[in-house]
């Protein structure tokens, strides 16, 4: 799915929204913004690199976010003090500028970079032998990022990453680390750095000793980085790092707007007019899921999988679907009913699409996940006065 055809489907849900009354309309609108941050403005997440660190840039990006597509993050591919791009086989791209080092004349570079581009995260590169004078010195560079990031409204976050001294690369024991990080933000605290989302430590790794973070530690900066990242970089950041928990936030992210669209649009007294934007938004929607879970952004394959599930696109669809039409003729809660239908239709669908492919359950599985949330998602509950209607007719 290209981003032409995905736009003519948010402009079609646009169009069809402002259609709706008014009381629900902004409430619509409000649901499609995450989508089309998450699609439409996609783009790849900005990090700064600061701090005294003598790492090289390759090492770091390697040590945080794993093997690189090709050789482009060597240090003689790094432009000075400027944005590049780092992209990782299939996954996705980051953006890192590399402010480490700059003296005044190279400041007023990166004052520019961040006045078109500012950092979404800082990265916060400390040594475990860090000088005092060094160390005033890293945090005053940091308070000038900053500085420039608040001028454009723009909530730039810190992480600290703790780099090994000569004592702490022989360890291998991780509970030690694990004190000794907690220590080192503790010292931070009184130093009176700014309030850190996580404070993390790099550990040699391998025969090679190459840097990297321990398991827990790596899954929880994705995590952290899925959450606090903007929508329009989330979706490459998770593709990036293959974080099951946090793919699965933004497909829940992705069946919480398509459901509530679903079934706004879906109470609407017009038979027949929604079935084709209906459709689309849930093959977008699991379009969207299976991207998140590293798959081709594909229309087609959604189509496919939809009907895998016994919710034909076609036929099956239609004859379902006619059912919702005949109910818009009743008065009273027919139109309430065909939106719970919508809704509950397109929340089943999404759960399915969710477990198949973030979870990796069987076909047979996401079917009989499908089949149970429609049913148990829709059972309306009358109000007295139509019950009673219901009843005499």
């Amino acid at each position: 799915m290209n981003p032409p055809s995905l736009l003519q489907v948010v402009e079609r849900l646009e169009r069809l929204a402002g259609k709706l009354p008014s009381r629900i309309q902004k409430a619509v609108l409000g649901e499609l913004t995450p989508l089309k941050q998450l699609f439409l403005q996609q783009r790849p997440p900005r990090f700064l690199f600061s701090g005294s660190a003598k790492i090289s840039a390759r090492e770091i990006i390697d040590a945080l976010f794993g093997q690189t597509d090709s050789t482009e993050a060597d240090d003689a591919a790094v432009p000075f003090y400027r944005w590049f791009d780092i992209s990782f086989a299939e996954r996705g791209k980051i953006s890192v500028l590399d402010a480490r080092g700059a003296d005044d004349s190279a400041a007023i570079q990166i004052q520019d970079e961040l006045k078109y581009c500012p950092a979404d995260i800082i990265f916060f590169l400390s040594g475990d032998q860090t000088g005092r004078e060094q160390e005033q010195r890293d945090l005053a560079d940091l308070d000038r990022y900053l500085a420039w990031n608040k001028q454009l409204e723009t909530d730039a976050k810190i992480i600290e990453i703790i780099m090994p001294s000569v004592e702490m690369a022989g360890a291998c024991d991780h509970s030690e680390l694990t004190v000794s990080r907690q220590g080192y933000a503790v010292r931070s605290n009184l130093a009176g750095r700014a309030a850190f989302l996580e404070t993390l430590r790099l550990i040699p790794a391998g025969d090679d000793r190459t840097l990297a973070l321990i398991p827990p530690e790596s899954q929880r900066l994705m995590s952290t980085l899925a959450c606090e990242l903007p929508n329009e970089t989330r979706m490459e950041i998770i593709r990036i790092s293959r974080n099951r928990e946090a793919q699965y936030e933004v497909a829940k992210l992705l069946i919480k707007s398509a459901t509530a669209v679903s079934a706004a649009i879906g109470a609407q007294p017009i038979p027949l007019a929604d079935l084709p934007i209906l459709t689309s938004l849930q093959l977008t929607m699991v379009a969207g899921i299976m991207h998140v879970s590293g798959r081709e952004l594909s229309l087609r394959a959604a189509a496919e999988f939809v009907g895998a599930l016994g919710a034909n696109v076609g036929a099956a669809m239609l004859l379902r679907e006619g059912t919702r039409v005949i109910l818009k003729f009743l008065p009273g809660w027919g139109n309430v009913v065909c939106g719970l239908m919508a809704g509950t239709g397109t929340y089943a669908i999404g759960r399915a699409a969710s477990v198949f492919f973030i979870e990796g359950v069987s076909l047979r599985d996401a079917r009989r996940i499908y089949r149970a949330g429609r049913k148990t998602r829709a059972r309306p509950a009358l109000p007295a006065s139509d019950r009673a209607n219901a009843k005499r007719g």
